[in-house]
């Protein structure tokens, strides 16, 4: 396996290699010259503009804005026609921000099309903008800017903008030679060179730091660089030294002379997670150089214009013809691979090896390995590595040599090496060249498969993304579902395609599928102005509570409306509805309502109780005599004055005529009469009347004594005689004026009977009068009128009269055993002779 360590350099303890991920497929004849560059990190895409072009203004010398993936194929093109750009950056969202010098912040998608803009601010605009970054934070992605006044402005998340200017640096008279900002503790700070001078800009101050370990005769700083982490900070001084430290700048790492004087092009760190090496790459014309923490170093001729991209765990390296990635070679790897390795995995690759010459010294190696109780380890090993390799052969040796040791192992979980198995065939699968996403192992696990399948999403690579969400078993509502979405959103802006064709394909294709909302879609298509096709979309949707908001946006709200009431959902309904009012003039509004039963009833209920008038007008445009009535009634009872009401109640008459319905106009028309009988006894005897009925009218004028009027009411409305003498006979026992009670008792024959008489009296605890009443009885109700008053005897003897066994029973329920001794044998012979008969 010599051929896997060819290219490795010894750096310290550790090693660095430099494999080849792609042949560029752009053709650019003038190579990276001159060109403004930003290549996105996790193996994003390219940006390029040409530098000594981007300041000239006419027309024809419009430079291009070019985009490619990372193996070199075109995405996007376009020229050029804004203001002079600084820098350009890539969004974690790989969105492309061009900061223009009048500190404008234009953004694209990685396809050319413009997203939106936004500006730094009044003070930036003044100044111009004469430096800029783009960094990534916590927060999202953030933009930094120096003006022409040496003033720093900072915008630590672009998708909400809170601009903040730093405070300023005394004494600065000329733009800082070096800058870098950094994020430590969800705080944004920048690093300043300003001379042999080093500033911390924070929210609140400006402090002068000196960096622990540095050459006391460095007069200037040349370049800055942070990690991709931003927890270390490197510095080139203008002795050709490079200072490795924390980003706090309180401890010092390691210092390098490179023996090279002139500033290099870029610095960046070349840092593994985990890895106890630090290391800074620098690049100059034609050299590349890998700084760590031993007095030697890595380098690297360089044939043509190059680009450093800093990544995770390594660094991207940028030419006109190839794209390389640099970086320490991991542990496992290194176990293996390592000339005379007698590590376990090592061992266990051997052993492979000879077992497929079909040698008998894989079982020596395997031996030696089992003896050692390292086999696990072995796997493991082999396992990991795998992840690390690049190149598909190599993966393929290490996942087979880990597939052999585990047919030794009884109990080895099979966890890791089914994961990596699958990891691999999607780290492949994005990797190739059509793809172009030369994604790490560890970049993708940083990443995680939800942020792929969103990249692979914003690239338009539909079939790709839904292929490695099955493969990874994904759920539907986060794989599958989420990526047609998205591509169904795509394609409702084909504006080239008819609606009819695109609704039928993004039906066929998404049909009944989980978690995805035609809604959605649909409003797509309408923010695109495709009105007709986001309609014909929401056929689709099944749930009502989803299609009407976007109609009613559409301002389709005949259609919103209808589809409310096919929902049965009233909420829905009322919501149309109370739009349609306040979008309509009123007479468009009832005539709309008109054709929709359901929707005029719902808001004939409404109007009930909130809005009374509107009802009135809705029955008075339908011609509804009787609703109108009816409703003159209702609205009579919340007039203040006895006037009013009269004039309600007369409005309803009419209307009761109108609607020919008699039997409501006389029974309002007696209200009436009942109305005037009220506020005149009101007037004379000074007592509230208003607002009882006829009963308790006539109940309250017999309890006040005013028998005349209760005579006049009782002849005047017709009351029947038994209501009537109900009425006066509760009244007076109430009052308890039982002299009166019994004048109206003689006054004529009782139509109720007497018992009533004796019971209102015992109801009201006099027993005494009661019994007055008991003998004009009629047989039938003597006992139950004996027993009112609680005469035992005369109850059993009129039962005894009337030989009813139910009576018997009655009263002998009645009786006590202990008191009544003498009844019960009384009821009980009674009982026994008329069962004789």
């Amino acid at each position: 396996m010599a051929f896997v360590t060819a290219n490795w350099n010894p750096l310290g303890e550790a090693f660095y290699r430099k494999i080849e991920l792609y042949e560029m497929g752009w053709n650019l004849r003038e190579g990276l010259r001159d060109c403004l560059i930003a290549a996105a990190p996790y193996g994003g895409p390219i940006a390029l503009l040409k530098e000594s072009q981007r300041r000239e203004r006419s027309a024809s010398a419009r430079p291009l804005l070019e985009i490619y993936s990372a193996a070199g194929v075109p995405m996007a093109s376009f020229p050029w026609k804004s203001g002079v750009v600084v820098h350009i950056g890539w969004t974690v969202s790989d969105d492309l921000l061009c900061i223009q010098e009048d500190g404008t912040v234009l953004i694209y998608d990685m396809f050319g099309n413009f997203r939106r803009h936004f500006s730094m601010g009044n003070e930036v605009l003044q100044n111009q903008v004469i430096e800029a970054k783009v960094f990534h934070s916590a927060y999202g992605t953030g933009v930094a800017i120096v003006t022409g006044a040496f003033r720093f402005t900072l915008a630590t998340n672009i998708d909400d903008l809170k601009l903040r200017r730093l405070p300023e640096v005394p004494g600065l008279q000329v733009a800082p030679s070096c800058w870098a900002v950094l994020t430590q503790d969800r705080q944004t700070k920048v690093v300043l060179a300003s001379g042999k001078d080093l500033y911390v800009l924070d929210n609140t101050a400006c402090t002068p730091v000196t960096p622990p370990g540095i050459d006391p005769q460095v007069s200037s700083y040349f370049q800055m660089a942070a990690s991709f982490s931003y927890k270390y900070l490197a510095l080139f001084t203008d002795t050709g030294h490079v200072w490795m430290g924390t980003s706090n700048l309180k401890e010092k790492l390691s210092e390098f002379d490179t023996k090279v004087r002139s500033p290099p092009k870029q610095m960046v760190w070349c840092r593994r997670p985990k890895s106890q090496q630090p290391s800074v790459v620098l690049m100059w014309d034609r050299l590349l150089l890998v700084a760590g923490k031993c007095k030697e170093s890595i380098k690297y001729h360089l044939d043509e214009e190059s680009f450093l991209v800093p990544e995770l765990d390594g660094v991207r390296i940028v030419s006109r013809s190839f794209h390389e990635f640099l970086h320490e070679v991991p542990g496992a790897c290194e176990e293996i691979f390592k000339i005379a390795s007698m590590a376990p995995g090592a061992l266990l690759l051997e052993a492979h090896k000879e077992y497929e010459k079909e040698s008998q010294k894989a079982d020596e190696y395997l031996r030696e390995i089992k003896e050692q109780n390292l086999l696990p380890e072995a796997v493991r090993q082999c396992v990991e590595a795998a992840g690390f390799e690049h190149e598909p052969e190599t993966q393929k040796i290490l996942l087979r040599a880990s597939s052999f040791g585990k047919c030794f192992l009884s109990n080895f979980p099979p966890e890791q090496f089914v994961g990596m198995c699958l990891d691999l065939r999607v780290l492949n699968a994005v990797r190739d060249y059509s793809v172009g996403i030369p994604l790490t192992y560890a970049q993708y696990k940083q990443m995680t498969v939800q942020v792929l399948i969103d990249r692979l999403v914003f690239r338009r690579l539909y079939p790709l993304a839904i292929e490695i969400c099955r493969y990874l078993k994904i759920p539907e509502f986060q794989g599958v579902s989420r990526v047609l979405k998205h591509w169904a959103c795509f394609k409702v802006q084909q504006k080239e395609e008819p609606d009819d064709v695109i609704a039928c394909a993004i039906n066929q294709k998404l049909g009944d599928t989980a978690g995805i909302s035609y809604s959605e879609i649909a409003a797509r298509a309408y923010e695109c102005g495709r009105t007709e096709l986001a309609i014909k979309l929401l056929e689709f949707e099944p749930r009502s509570g989803e299609q009407v908001p976007l109609l009613l946006k559409m301002k389709r709200s005949q259609l919103a409306l209808s589809k409310a009431i096919e929902s049965g959902d009233t909420d829905l309904v009322y919501t149309v509805v109370t739009y349609l009012k306040n979008e309509m003039n009123r007479g468009d509004f009832f005539m709309t309502l008109r054709n929709q039963p359901v929707a005029l009833s719902l808001y004939r209920q409404f109007c009930k109780h909130q809005e009374q008038n509107t009802l009135k007008d809705l029955f008075n445009q339908d011609d509804d005599h009787q609703e109108l009535g009816n409703f003159y009634v209702r609205a009579s009872y919340g007039e203040g004055s006895v006037e009013a009401r009269m004039a309600a109640l007369q409005n309803a008459v009419d209307e009761f005529n109108k609607a020919k319905n008699e039997f409501s106009a006389k029974a309002t028309e007696e209200q009436m009469k009942l109305l005037r009988w009220q506020r005149r006894f009101q007037e004379e005897f000074d007592k509230p009347y208003l607002d009882c009925s006829l009963h308790e009218t006539v109940h309250s004028l017999l309890q006040d004594g005013k028998h005349k009027q209760a005579e006049q009411l009782y002849k005047d409305f017709r009351i029947p005689d038994k209501r009537f003498w109900w009425l006066k006979i509760s009244a007076l026992a109430e009052k308890e004026d039982w002299e009166e009670l019994e004048k109206f008792s003689k006054s004529k024959k009782s139509p109720i009977g007497y018992l009533p008489f004796v019971e209102i009296c015992v109801k009201h605890h006099n027993k005494y009068e009661a019994k007055k009443y008991v003998t004009k009885v009629t047989l039938e109700q003597k006992v139950k009128a004996h027993l009112a008053v609680g005469d035992l005897e005369q109850a059993v003897e009129a039962a005894i009269e009337r030989r009813s066994e139910s009576e018997l029973n009655l009263v002998l329920s009645r009786c006590t055993p202990t008191t009544d001794r003498a009844l019960l044998d009384k009821i009980n012979r009674a009982r026994a002779g008329a069962l004789k008969k």
